[in-house]
């Protein structure tokens, strides 16, 4: 008898623990997805009306597909030549907005494209993957590149030189992060 009172226990016991732990979990898994995506969350939730368990698939689903992707060293002598490459669209502002910012989005797309992300071509690919490692960098970059490829209206200078000064910062980040060891 005393048997199966110490079996009863040990199993509601280990029961509780599960539904306890389970909890933790899923809310642990929650906060954590907020607390790793920022401000990139809280548009996943806004991007599926409000459901939280939907928005935290996305970006789980996003984590699972480009969290362990490593991202590249850059050489210092790739680094320096991203930099050079860099003056060509601020140089070009003055004469063309429209076309400063093309030009930097297609080297922001080639730098991380160098530094191990997805392909550029494929945008909203290379931005899931950007997202897991750079959370806070891709609402500005979304954001940016929305407002100078819409081709129904022509983005005002000040939009312009707002996506230009985005660019520049999430190219530095990137061209900033660790060198190959050795270097």
């Amino acid at each position: 008898m005393l048997t199966i009172v110490i079996i009863a226990v040990i199993v509601i016991v280990a029961v509780t623990a599960l539904i306890v732990g389970r909890g933790r979990i899923r809310d642990g898994g929650g906060s954590g997805l907020k607390h790793r995506f920022g401000p990139e969350y809280d548009r996943a939730v806004t991007d599926h009306d409000g459901d939280t368990k939907a928005a935290e698939r996305e970006l789980g689903d996003r984590v699972k597909q480009h969290g362990s992707l490593e991202e590249q060293p850059l050489s210092p002598e790739a680094r320096a030549q991203y930099r050079a490459r860099w003056a060509d669209p601020q140089e070009q502002f003055v004469d063309s907005p429209q076309k400063a910012v093309t030009q930097a989005d297609a080297l922001l797309a080639a730098l991380a494209r160098d530094r191990g992300f997805p392909d550029g071509e494929r945008f909203e690919e290379q931005l899931a993957a950007l997202s897991v490692h750079h959370p806070h960098d891709v609402q500005g970059y979304r954001s940016m590149r929305a407002s100078w490829q819409d081709q129904d209206t022509d983005a005002q200078t000040e939009e312009l030189r707002l996506a230009l000064r985005q660019y520049r910062e999430i190219t530095e980040r990137l061209l900033h992060m660790s060198a190959p060891p050795g270097h």
